[in-house]
């Protein structure tokens, strides 16, 4: 279906290659993971399938595509739409028109269909998606994980034979994610559809797939069996990582699977208790929401919502898509105007709304970073924004980036932000809000995009400026990330707090939002791997 035969791609003026002699032969009706670090190549490599690589991307391609019996290098995209549909990173970037139903029309409409064929595709779409309850809402209203599901529904119902998607489930609860990837694998099965996905969140999605395939530094390994990919990968799940504390073999890549070999290891951990978190509950209050409402497009998102967090703490804001989440963090950075009640941060002894001060003195008040960092990012250099940064928070030269190289491990200067991963992007825009030394920072999603390596930087970046007195206040759909980091948790549904409490007890007692561990080895409460390895006194 799908062959890439000593396939390698050079961007202009790139230092190395993207991809490095790829060659692969993916058989129709495969779901096939693409796995690596942030910035390996994998979106180059899923864009060569439908041919935005090169002739949309630039760069030269050598070594032969072949789609379907169809070469990409005398096919450009538009060639291949009937057969190749591509979800982007980012899906807002590729909406046509204004409203949910319209947009899942758009592609059938543009390839001619009969209104028949469209009415019952679109009703038979929606369905499969969830999405029937939103189908005139306009997407400008609609969340970052819903956008991101009509994204996957406006692809598919086009009806193409492979689908190509690149990072699906970053913006989505976990329950929409399970949902979003039960329906991929049945169309796999039911449909003979050829799926072909990278995701860093592996734990959702590595236990569907047919093959894996790992790539880093532009090189691929053949497809391998997803447990046998597992078991050497160093971009693996939490799962994998106890399975190989525990040295279970072969690895186990679904909760069901772990469980059934985890008694002993329950057993070891029976006189161990996990260690109580240890967050001050008497810490000075550094954020104040007294009953809120607002109001997004004639709609009130968050309502009489109250809310007060700590100094120096991490709270992790979580829920269902459409929530309200994003909405209340540009309310907190003065983005969004209170409707009734007011959103509030100390400063100096006294309350204030962000909105109400000058920009210079919000943002050193108040950071956000949002679903989409390039909103953040103007100049044509990496080196350029960190100086820019270093600038406008008048802070010593070089301060941006020596942050920069503590998150991401290192980026190359002279590239522009366009060219980077979303993840490196990411990575880019906290620093340089990061700069400015916020007393409160507030993160939308940080870590779509981002691998296991690049999260746990983030982490110990997170815990160092919690220590250091920051407040922060992220909405995450990861729960990995909300059990590492955070001291308490906070889960909004339709605009209101329905629970809120230490991490341990709320996601350990929750089936949505539960980590991998803590679903392996209930009733005990571990969160972490790290956990489990110090209180067996082995290294995880």
């Amino acid at each position: 279906m799908i062959t890439f035969d000593h396939v390698t791609v050079r961007y202009a003026d790139a230092a190395e290659p993207s991809l490095v002699d790829v060659t692969l032969e993916i058989p129709e009706g495969e779901l096939v993971l693409v796995v690596g670090p942030t910035g390996s190549g994998k979106s180059t490599l899923l864009r060569t399938i439908n041919g935005l690589v090169p002739h949309f991307s630039g760069g030269t391609l050598m070594g032969r595509v072949v789609v379907d019996g169809r070469p990409t290098s005398s096919n450009r995209p538009r060639d291949l739409a009937t057969v190749v549909g591509l979800v982007e990173q980012n899906p807002s970037s590729t909406f046509v028109t204004d409203v949910v139903e319209d947009e899942v029309a758009y592609g059938m409409e543009t390839m001619g269909l009969d209104p028949t064929t469209i009415r019952r595709r679109i009703e038979e779409t929606l369905d499969l998606f969830g999405l029937t309850p939103l189908r005139a809402r306009p997407l400008s209203t609609l969340s970052g994980g819903q956008q991101q599901r009509v994204a996957i529904a406006s692809v598919f119902a086009a009806g193409p034979r492979i689908l190509v998607l690149d990072e699906p489930t970053s913006a989505l609860d976990p329950v929409a994610a399970e949902e979003v990837l039960a329906s991929l694998h049945r169309i796999v099965h039911d449909l003979g559809v050829t799926v072909i996905l990278a995701e860093h969140r592996l734990e959702r999605v590595v236990h569907h797939a047919d093959r894996v395939v790992l790539i880093d530094a532009g090189r691929t390994s053949a497809l391998l069996d997803p447990a046998v990919a597992m078991a050497d990968s160093p971009i693996h799940p939490p799962l994998v990582a106890l399975s190989r504390l525990a040295d279970w073999s072969p690895t186990p890549l679904s909760i069901r699977d772990a469980r059934r070999r985890a008694g002993s290891l329950r057993e070891l951990l029976a006189p161990v208790l996990p260690v109580a978190s240890p967050t001050d509950p008497m810490s000075v209050p550094a954020v104040r929401i007294d009953s809120a409402r607002v109001v997004r497009g004639g709609r009130t998102v968050i309502d009489d919502l109250t809310l007060e967090l700590g100094t120096g703490t991490v709270t992790a804001l979580m829920g269902r898509n459409g929530a309200g989440k994003s909405t209340l963090l540009g309310a907190l950075a003065g983005q969004l105007a209170t409707a009734a009640g007011s959103a509030r941060i100390a400063d100096d002894g006294r309350w204030v709304e962000p909105g109400t001060l000058p920009a210079r003195r919000r943002v050193t008040l108040v950071g956000l970073v949002p679903q989409q960092p390039e909103l953040l990012l103007f100049s044509d250099s990496v080196a350029a924004e960190c100086a820019a940064a270093d600038q406008d928070f008048a802070v010593q030269s070089g301060t941006t980036s020596r942050i920069l190289d503590r998150i991401s491990g290192g980026l190359d200067a002279s590239r522009h932000p366009r060219d980077l991963s979303e993840g490196q992007r990411l990575e880019l825009a906290l620093s340089v809000i990061l700069a400015g030394s916020p007393r409160v920072l507030l993160l939308d999603e940080p870590t779509r995009g981002l691998d296991y390596g690049a999260k746990q930087r983030l982490g110990h970046a997170l815990r160092d400026l919690a220590a250091g007195g920051t407040t922060v206040l992220l909405a995450t759909h990861d729960v990995e990330l909300a059990a590492e980091v955070a001291d308490r948790v906070v889960i909004l549904a339709d605009g209101e707090v329905v629970t809120d409490g230490q991490v341990r007890e709320v996601l350990a007692s929750s089936p949505a939002f539960a980590p991998q561990v803590t679903k392996v080895l209930l009733p005990q409460t571990w969160l972490t791997v790290d956990e489990v390895a110090a209180a067996l006194g082995r290294s995880a």
